[in-house]
């Protein structure tokens, strides 16, 4: 045409634009737009002026390109010009608007419906309903469905999908059972896409009989993908019988996929069946389906939760022998399994390989490294590690600078800890906690109290102080023999339901005897005892120094230690008994622990007990 110096009209320019758009080329939709404006004696700057059909297409193609400046503005022209919107014009803005959130201006735009006479169709209340469920507004929604019956328009299939969907994802179990009674009566069909999310709903609802009902009403009409969601929908709340029925439904309908597969063995690694999930990968290959990248990457973590670094590795090697292109994820998922096992070699091997293989490490390889060997106290080899990050050109995360600062705690070197820490503070991230605890710890070690108390007041504040942050401190005060502040801080921890483990149980009957009250003490372990915190051999050590004050003699006393071999569970009874006894409320010698000449009489009541 511009060959032969014929110029595009109007009807040719839309068709051109609306090609483009239909195939996602906004950009060369606009291009062609402004070249013809700029070209065509039609232009809207001249004396003519564009069609609504036009205007229409112009408000669809900007807004499918995200270009809501462009899309008001040529609304906004299409008004000045006295071209009447209509009802395709005001479905396209609010559907524009609404998918970018701009909720006010999809209200303003239904009351100038009203106000231009343009009575919304069944599209209008359509996209109305999809918004609002989508904002999670359910009682708007259903407001426009109701008003599309009042206003005699028949709901379609598409208005009653969206709200059942609505009504399924929220839980709503009455209200979507009454419109699928009404779609069944309308005789519209219910997609697989919003059966999938119905079945869920009963699942979540715990109707488990009326979940396998809705199922079986539907497994011959299903496509894999269906079984692939309706499977989901069993066993990610643990409802592996129901899953595995779904499963050999979906065998028996010879419609078995890798999504089947990969969502049955999600549901094993569930309910912690790792046999199971391992046949589901074996049974693949029998019913001719290629396990994918994410049937191997699946069975790997749920293996490396399990630590299990063996079978871990042997799904790795599978994995590479189906020539799937494997990234640092699963390398790093190998390694750390291994790490956790404490196997070394096999650590070093496997990075080795990774790095071999033209396979970037990421910093949470490299913090896992670091970590680990943080954990057997191998400083130089954590440092090396750290080297290569810093070679690699990775920014340091907080991982690493968590694992760094592990590595120093451990090794006691503080000067390098406390420089990590500021580096891990200049994150734009808040501070993890284990580091704090960390620097907490290592401050109580040196005694350096303004220090451990900035960073623990800091957690307070934040609401992230938890119950080592509390038991360090109250050992840090223990050390300094500041026991007013210890004791403030046993109370604190006490009141905030922190107490919980053993550690600080410990820290707290430990900071009491050290300041002579042994009731407190014995209190406290009563309350350890109520809690049923197991107590360890720190809690025995600590509380024999009570006995030993009190005058106990070591035979007495290795008379209950026996106890803790031959009776474990008289034992707790007998060391509390014991305790008891010898300690007052005034942490003095109990005057029923005296006889008549004044001698003690413990081993006539140990011997009771």
């Amino acid at each position: 045409m511009c060959k032969r110096g014929l110029v595009p009209d109007e009807v040719t320019m839309s068709t051109v634009i609306h090609a483009h758009k239909m195939a996602g080329e906004y950009e060369k939709a606009e291009m062609f737009f402004r070249r013809w404006s700029s070209e065509s004696d039609t232009r809207l700057e001249g004396h003519g002026r564009y069609s609504l059909y036009t205007y229409n297409t112009l408000i669809d193609t900007y807004g499918k390109a995200g270009q809501l400046e462009k899309v008001s503005d040529m609304f906004n022209q299409m008004l000045r010009e006295g071209v009447a919107p209509s009802v395709v014009t005001f479905n396209t803005l609010i559907h524009v608007w609404g998918k970018h959130r701009r909720m006010e201006q999809v209200a303003s735009l239904v009351r100038m419906m009203e106000e231009f006479q343009c009575l919304p169709d069944t599209r209008t209340y359509n996209i109305l309903i999809w918004l609002y469920r989508e904002i999670n507004e359910i009682d708007v929604a259903e407001y426009y469905f109701c008003k599309m019956k009042a206003e005699k328009l028949v709901p379609d299939v598409v208005s009653c999908r969206t709200l059942l969907y609505g009504y399924s994802t929220r839980g709503m179990v009455t209200k979507a059972e009454s419109l699928i009674k009404e779609m069944d009566e309308s005789g519209l069909v219910i997609d697989e896409y919003t059966q999938s999310a119905v079945t869920r709903m009963y699942v979540n609802a715990g109707m488990l009989e009326q979940s396998w009902c809705w199922f079986e009403r539907f497994q011959y009409q299903m496509d894999s993908e269906c079984f692939a969601a309706n499977v989901d929908a069993f066993g990610e709340k643990g409802y592996i019988i129901l899953a595995e029925k779904a499963f050999i439904c979906c065998v028996e309908r010879k419609m078995l996929s890798v999504s089947v597969c990969n969502v049955m063995i999600k549901a094993y690694g569930i309910a912690e069946k790792l046999d199971e999930a391992c046949e589901i990968a074996v049974g693949m290959e029998r019913y001719g389906v290629l396990p994918d990248y994410l049937t191997y990457s699946s069975l790997i973590q749920l293996l490396s939760t399990a630590k299990l670094p063996e079978k871990v590795l042997y799904y790795f090697r599978k994995m590479q022998a189906a020539k799937m292109m494997i990234d640092c994820v699963p390398y790093s998922v190998v390694i750390t399994s291994f790490a956790k096992d404490n196997n070394l070699h096999m650590v070093e091997c496997l990075f080795r390989e990774m790095i071999t293989s033209g396979v970037h490490a990421d910093a949470y390889v490299y913090s896992t490294l670091i970590d680990t060997y943080a954990e057997v106290g191998n400083i130089q080899q954590a440092a090396a590690y750290f080297g290569l990050v810093t070679k690699a050109g990775l920014c340091a995360s907080a991982s690493i600078y968590n694992s760094l600062i592990k590595l120093y705690t451990k090794a006691g070197h503080l000067a390098e800890a406390q420089e990590t820490y500021k580096l891990l503070k200049s994150l734009d991230t808040d501070t993890n906690l284990y580091a704090s605890n960390c620097m907490i710890g290592l401050y109580s070690d040196h005694c350096m109290v303004s220090e451990a108390r900035e960073i623990f007041e800091n957690l307070k504040v934040r609401g992230c102080a938890n119950e080592f942050s509390y038991a360090m401190m109250v050992c840090l005060y223990k050390k300094v023999a500041r026991y007013d502040e210890a004791h403030r801080i046993s109370k604190e921890i006490q009141a905030l339901g922190l107490l919980t483990q053993a550690l600080s149980y410990n820290s707290l009957i430990q900071m009491y005897i050290s300041c002579g009250k042994m009731e407190e003490a014995v209190k406290v372990f009563q309350k350890m005892l109520e809690s049923s915190t197991p107590p360890n051999d720190v809690t025995f050590k600590t509380l024999k120094v009570i006995l030993v004050k009190e005058g106990i003699s070591n035979i007495e006393i290795r008379k209950l230690e026996s106890l803790r071999r031959s009776n474990p569970r008289d034992c707790l009874n007998r060391w509390y008994r014991a305790l008891s006894l010898v300690v007052t409320s005034d942490g003095t010698t109990s005057p029923h622990n005296i006889g008549h000449s004044g001698t003690r009489i413990h081993p006539f009541y140990i011997d009771r007990f």
